[in-house]
């Protein structure tokens, strides 16, 4: 892979391809106003995703952030804020449900603010807006983004009995770098969630996101692959990390698009069902063309398993 380390200057003035076309249609207002009017949260705008504009202003879909806005972790690449939370919204399902109802979105991502302060890690809430959306849209498929809970088993199961169509745990960076970017957070830890969640609903995808750009090496990044593999994740996306503020880590390099097409290349060789990489990529991006890709995966792998019984 080339080298591409920033300078001083580059830091200041991003390389073109991370320049993003603002749309502020209809669309994005309408959906803007909804939030505000049904007090959710989104991780698109706590987060400040690139990419905002045109999940919500094209392809109208959106990432919810439930259990409030206040993170209890202070991660060194995390825009959202922390502190101690104030707040367990447990309505906060169903207004969920009402508003995928009134967008008419055919996929929904559901994540949430770390919250060590709670014994369940959120986890009854995070089932609970499953079970909430399954009665009122019971053809939307759901994706869920959970925090590792602590690595408790009875916090996993608590999400994985609601059975939502793919379960995403983010491992973020690589290995070497986890104590000074995550946290509070293991790296072990999130492998291991990852091979519970597989373990306890076999059918169900797993997923998981890398981010570029903090100092790891090419050979740790094909590390990380091996790793999620090793625990059986189907899905996994590669994106740039931007920094939100000078308060956060700096970026050490930009990635190229052809060294993300190239690492997506190597992904899927190793076995992914689907990876999803680029600059401007994040865990949901496109998560309504992933959620189908694994889907088709699936029944390619059944169809052939079926033919092999029968031969």
């Amino acid at each position: 892979m080339t080298s591409c380390k920033p300078t001083k200057k580059e830091h200041q003035r991003k390389p073109d391809w991370l320049k993003i076309k603002l749309n502020t249609n209809e669309d994005y207002k309408g959906l803007k106003k909804l939030m505000r009017e049904n007090n959710l949260h989104t991780v698109c705008e706590e987060a400040r995703c690139p990419n905002i504009h045109e999940c919500w202003g094209s392809r109208r879909t959106a990432t919810f952030m439930i259990l409030g806005a206040v993170c209890t972790r202070a991660c060194r690449f995390c825009a959202v804020k922390t502190g101690l939370p104030t707040e367990l919204d447990l309505a906060e399902p169903e207004r969920v449900a009402d508003s995928v109802v009134i967008m008419n979105l055919k996929h929904v991502v559901v994540t949430a603010v770390a919250r060590d302060d709670l014994k369940d890690g959120g986890s009854e809430v995070f089932a609970e807006t499953i079970r909430a959306i399954r009665r009122k849209n019971p053809f939307t498929s759901i994706e869920v983004l959970p925090s590792d809970m602590g690595g408790i088993e009875k916090n996993i199961r608590n999400i994985m009995d609601a059975k939502p169509d793919i379960l995403n745990h983010n491992i973020e960076t690589v290995r070497r770098l986890t104590p000074r970017v995550r946290a509070r957070a293991k790296y072990d830890r999130s492998l291991e969630l990852l091979r519970r969640a597989k373990e306890m609903q076999p059918t169900i995808p797993t997923k998981s996101s890398l981010m570029l750009g903090l100092g790891e090496t090419h050979e740790e990044i094909l590390e990380v692959m091996d790793d999620l593999r090793a625990n059986n994740v189907d899905i996994m996306t590669i994106g740039q990390y931007l920094q939100p503020s000078k308060k956060h880590l700096p970026v050490l390099k930009y990635y190229s698009p052809a060294e993300f097409g190239e690492l997506r290349k190597i992904a899927m060789s190793k076995g992914f069902s689907h990876c999803e990489a680029g600059p401007l990529v994040r865990s949901s991006y496109h998560a309504d063309e992933q959620v189908n890709a694994a889907a088709k995966q699936r029944q390619a792998q059944g169809e052939e398993q079926l033919a092999t019984q029968n031969s």
